[in-house]
């Protein structure tokens, strides 16, 4: 068996482009000097498998005129296919320990939180299984000992979730959340890392959801805002 498409664009923003097309759709589409993935009558359509900050600039001047829904996949399940660099047979397969949760959102929105207060900006997010080709050709991340990831595949779509509005969002804050409240106290309720924790209050408070109300030590304070 083999793994055929070796090329720089990943097939996972085609697949999931796929995924989320309906009959009628316009594919790849010049709106105010910018390629749209999808435009659906009025609704234009983007996805991003990473890196939000590629699409920043572009998303900003696209919600001024227009409704635009960004999709974004998480993986809940990953399968590791490593591939021989010669013919590209696959050598081994594994299961990634590492499991994406919705909440993982944040990882990317914290480079664009001002664009949920925006009335035609919407986020889909799709929890996935997906795998990821990786080639020990010497040329990838030192972290990896020079494996490179090569590509990423789309197997299935678990769930899918739309956020339209900034109450949306709150479904992140745990009930009587005992306020003030630290980044780290967060951490521990959500049962997540204090890096996320720390974009998830970062991201409420560019969203307006939360302000700070003082420190304790070091550490900031939150509150929500209403």
């Amino acid at each position: 068996m083999k793994v055929a498409n070796f090329g720089n664009e990943s097939s996972l923003h085609s697949a999931v482009k796929a995924w989320v097309a309906k009959e009628g759709d316009k594919f790849e589409v010049l709106v105010d000097g910018f390629i749209v993935d999808i435009v659906r009558g009025d609704l234009l359509i983007e996805v991003q498998t990473r890196n939000f900050s590629a699409v920043r600039e572009k998303l900003q001047s696209l919600v001024k005129n227009h409704k635009v829904r960004l999709v974004y996949p998480i993986a809940a399940e990953k399968t590791i296919v490593h591939v021989n660099e010669a013919d590209g047979d696959i050598i081994k397969r594994r299961a990634s320990p590492k499991k994406g949760q919705l909440i993982d959102l944040f990882d990317e929105l914290v480079r664009v939180p001002q664009l949920v207060r925006e009335k035609n900006f919407e986020l889909m997010i799709l929890v996935i299984r997906e795998e990821e080709i990786r080639c020990n050709d010497g040329r990838g991340s030192w972290r990896r000992r020079g494996i490179s990831i090569r590509d990423h595949h789309l197997k299935g779509v678990i769930d899918s979730f739309l956020f339209k509005h900034v109450d949306d969002y709150l479904r992140f804050l745990p009930e009587n959340l005992v306020q003030p409240f630290t980044s780290r106290q967060l951490s521990e309720r959500l049962d997540i890392s204090l890096r996320l924790a720390r974009r998830v209050t970062y991201c409420f408070r560019e969203m307006g959801v939360l302000k700070i109300e003082g420190k304790i030590g070091r550490a900031l304070l939150y509150k929500s805002s209403a």
